[in-house]
């Protein structure tokens, strides 16, 4: 009897699993078909930008605590006024808001570029969204 109960106790959890890895995939394979159309968009905002001129600046990072900053080694273009986030000139979208790095300021802290959403901000608080399309059409004006 207590097999019995075993065996189906291990059935159940394995079509748990089963079906939080059939989740699990479904919701990676739709990220990253949003992050390929939405790379799409950032890199016309690097051609967009360079043919306007647009001014780059060196990019600067800021650890969670929000006092400092660190050299990056980038070169592109701020798209928050909170300079959160950017693009470099190589098409590459950055946070820039990283883990405390010891030495950090006097160091350069390497990022490597994340997978741009087509939706910035996305759980944030309430009016913190925004679609990636619009912030980067407002940066180039």
């Amino acid at each position: 009897m207590a097999d019995d109960e075993d065996a189906e106790r291990d059935r159940r959890r394995a079509e748990r699993a089963e079906r939080a890895g059939h989740h699990r995939a479904t919701h990676e394979g739709r990220r990253e078909r949003e992050s390929a159309r939405a790379q799409v968009l950032v890199d016309r905002f690097v051609a967009d930008a360079l043919r306007a001129a647009l001014p780059t600046e060196k990019l600067t990072a800021r650890p969670w605590s929000g006092r400092g900053r660190y050299r990056t080694g980038l070169v592109g273009w701020y798209l928050r006024s909170d300079r959160s986030i950017a693009v470099d000139v190589d098409g590459g979208y950055h946070r820039l808001v990283v883990a405390p790095v010891r030495l950090g300021c006097w160091r350069t802290v390497r990022l490597a570029p994340a997978r741009p959403p087509l939706l910035v901000g996305e759980g944030a608080r309430d009016g913190e969204s925004i679609e990636l399309a619009v912030l980067l059409q407002m940066r180039l004006r």
